[in-house]
């Protein structure tokens, strides 16, 4: 069995949170296992928890008009959330639920080994760039973190609700697609 395959049936198997009752499905990840970009959210959707993948939803859909206006195939990317398991109600996710999943993602992120990660949203960002990050405020900034160039954007779903924002998306989709292009291009310096 691979470690892939290991670590899909160990999120399965899961009982660290309350949140394993009322799921309908785990939602492990998606997209690309060697991909240069990974995305993570904060938690499944109510469409998220019946397929079990993540980003289906009204947020998925806008979330991929971004990728194509960018030209970055959504197949190439790999996108996971921090929690595994729908919060009722969407709820934003508790810290001990978050505590419990948190292993599964960075062994995903050790697995895929991604020179770009891009948190989607506030909770992503606190959990990953640090607990004084702002989204209004810090949006589109590079951080290293683990070795790896991290930055937040959006959350789709937040856009959905204020599309007053949209056009910052567009503005840190580009940005993020040139670090992207400048790390895929040996020999090119990286710009901060």
């Amino acid at each position: 069995m691979s470690e892939w395959e290991d670590l899909r049936r160990a999120c399965e198997a899961c009982r660290g949170c309350p949140l394993w009752e009322t799921r309908t499905n785990p939602v492990f990840g998606t997209g690309s296992e060697t991909a240069d970009l990974m995305f993570v959210g904060e938690a499944p959707g109510e469409k998220e928890d019946l397929s079990g993948i993540p980003f289906v939803g009204a947020a998925g859909r806008l979330l991929d008009k971004y990728l194509f206006a960018v030209d970055i195939p959504r197949e190439n990317v790999y996108i996971a959330n921090i929690l595994k398991c729908r919060p009722p109600k969407n709820r934003d996710p508790l810290p001990v639920e978050e505590d419990a999943c948190i292993p599964f993602l960075w062994r995903q992120i050790d697995l895929i080994d991604p020179k770009v990660i891009v948190c989607l949203g506030r909770i992503s960002a606190h959990r990953l760039i640090g607990d004084d990050f702002r989204i209004s405020r810090d949006h589109g900034q590079w951080y290293t973190r683990r070795g790896r160039q991290v930055t937040a954007v959006f959350h789709p779903a937040a856009l959905l609700r204020d599309p007053r924002r949209k056009g910052d998306m567009l503005a840190d989709m580009k940005m993020i697609k040139q670090k992207l292009d400048g790390i895929a291009s040996p020999g090119e310096e990286e710009k901060e």
